[in-house]
């Protein structure tokens, strides 16, 4: 079977499919703390990338669903990749007819995908009574040999090819190259096996087209009703009567026959027992086996899971409200940022009023400082800028006018972290340790952001060393935003003519959240210390009914 362009990207990341006991978790692919991916585990925590998943995700497959994840926390760098995803979402937005035929399709998946999890996972414990799971345990495990999930998990194998050649035809290429790989999964010697009929011969597995067209292979009957030996064995029963009943009748006790034939009836249950057992262990297990350890159904699964996610990025669009846009993606030896009109992937969502900002991390403003009030803004315009970042380069809408941008090779986000600090290690120590470990990893093509920057050391010490890492990250190129209190360092910066600031407006009334040009100097800490009750008059007031 071919392997479609738009898989290549996905060839080294976590797969779908388990191998294991264990199906693989939605959550299963988040970057571990020291990937060497776009994202690292810190960062994909700061930026609360499960949270942007969970509004992103209107998979509704599980394949979908995973598919999405991994996207967000492995993300690709190509930039042709990504332009194809934009391609086939455009394709959806002006063909309605393709995009609900194909929706249809994918929610019809959903059942049979659920019933192939359970025959590649499933325990079957025997028996005869209904099959259902034992979900009280958090554990697949079913009455009955399996047949009814063998039935109906390849059946939705045959499903899913079948179904792709009802579709409209697209005209993208990413959507062209899935359902061309969907088709070419009808070529794999796991689809004839699924499809059936199936020969079991010695341990090993025989399809039509591989048995000898006139040997007399036994086939597999997904069912504990097997005519011919259950048929053979009441033949012998009835031999055995026949043979013997002259021999009881000489002796007087010809009755006894009927005794022999009601044992007979007592041992059918057992012979279907052995039948199920048989069928279970040399066959429905074996066969799962050689599922589960397929690449080629694994790549199916991740197609029909892509398909999945590019219906989940346009249903995103429509619901979240606002003005949407596909970025610009452009190629640069140097990363690049600029959005109109830029709201949080997260808080715009829930807040019809929020403030939109706009971003522009270009070559004039690689370095970007903002300063400003306590509470007023500025983290969120960095998650934002960051969450952004990281829809564009997984081919996803984002809540903007309009945008460009050239795919990060590397996203840091540092934030203060008191509660992970190494032993014998303060929290200046800790946090000089991560800036080290995100400069020495960073190049011109990626995107950093440090909210504050050597804390826990003094102000002279503090000045100095973030004025040398600032310098140093410029020099390198790489799209860096600052969050600082500190004038006094912007500053020294713009002596030497180095970065764009912005300050978080703020008005009489409170915060506008609004980011315009220029350099805060003050923080109003004692406005947020109001709010909270722990002003200087709260102070006093508590003090004064406590007679001290």
């Amino acid at each position: 079977m071919s392997d479609p362009a738009v898989s290549v990207s996905y060839q080294s990341l976590p797969p779908i499919l388990s191998s294991g006991d264990r199906p693989v978790g939605v959550r299963g692919s988040r970057p571990a703390e020291f990937d060497k991916g776009v994202l690292d585990g810190k960062t994909f925590d700061a930026i609360e990338t499960d949270q942007l998943f969970d509004s992103l995700n209107h998979a509704v497959t599980h394949a979908g669903q995973s598919v999405l994840y991994r996207s967000l926390a492995r993300p690709g760098t190509d930039a042709s990749m990504v332009r194809k995803k934009q391609e086939a979402l455009q394709e959806l937005k002006s063909n309605p007819a393709l995009r609900e035929a194909l929706c249809k399709f994918i929610h019809g998946m959903v059942r049979g995908e659920q019933s192939l999890y359970q025959l590649l996972y499933g325990t079957f414990n025997g028996g005869f009574s209904i099959e259902n799971s034992n979900t009280a345990r958090d554990e697949m495990e079913f009455s009955g040999y399996g047949y009814h999930q063998f039935i109906d998990g390849t059946g939705f194998a045959v499903d899913l090819v079948e179904g792709v050649e009802t579709l409209p035809q697209p005209r993208s290429a990413y959507m062209r190259d899935l359902f061309g790989a969907i088709r070419d999964f009808s070529n794999s010697r796991i689809y004839s096996l699924m499809q059936g009929p199936v020969y079991p011969m010695e341990g090993k597995f025989k399809t039509r087209d591989e048995k000898l067209r006139y040997f007399p292979f036994p086939r597999f009957t997904p069912s504990v009703i097997k005519p011919i030996p259950m048929l053979s064995a009441m033949a012998a029963v009835g031999a055995a009567l026949y043979l013997f009943q002259d021999f009881l009748a000489n002796f007087g006790i010809a009755f006894l026959g009927y005794g022999i034939l009601a044992l007979a009836l007592l041992i059918l249950p057992v012979l279907l027992i052995a039948i199920g057992t048989s069928d279970r262990d040399s066959v429905i297990y074996p066969l799962r086996k050689l599922f589960k350890h397929s690449p080629e159904l694994e790549r199916v699964l991740e197609t029909m899971g892509m398909l999945d996610e590019i219906l989940s990025f346009h249903r995103y669009s429509q619901v979240f409200g606002g003005k949407m846009a596909l970025p610009e993606i452009v190629e640069s030896e140097r990363h690049s940022l600029c959005v109109t009109e830029a709201r949080n992937p997260l808080l715009a969502k829930t807040n019809l009023n929020y403030v939109p900002n706009d971003i522009s991390l270009d070559d004039a403003g690689r370095l970007l400082v903002i300063t400003g009030p306590n509470s007023g803004g500025k983290t969120a315009y960095c998650k934002t800028v960051v969450q952004i970042q990281l829809l564009a380069q997984i081919g996803c809408y984002i809540p903007a006018a309009h945008a460009r941008a050239v795919l990060a090779e590397r996203i840091f986000y540092q934030v203060p972290d008191p509660g992970h600090l190494d032993e014998g290690m303060g929290r200046f120590a800790h946090e000089l340790k991560r800036t080290r470990e995100i400069f020495f990893n960073s190049t011109a093509r990626c995107l950093v952001v440090l909210d504050e920057l050597s804390e826990g050391t003094t102000f002279e010490e503090k000045m100095d060393l973030s004025e040398y890492v600032l310098a140093g990250f410029h020099k390198l190129g790489a799209s860096t935003l600052l969050v600082t209190h500190n004038h006094e360092l912007c500053e020294r910066l713009q002596e030497k003519g180095i970065g764009r600031y912005l300050q978080g407006e703020f008005l009489p009334p409170g915060p506008t959240y609004r980011l315009i040009p220029g350099v805060s100097r003050v923080s109003h800490a004692d406005r947020v210390a109001a709010a909270l009750g722990f002003s200087k008059k709260d102070v006093e007031k508590h003090l004064s009914t406590r007679g001290t």
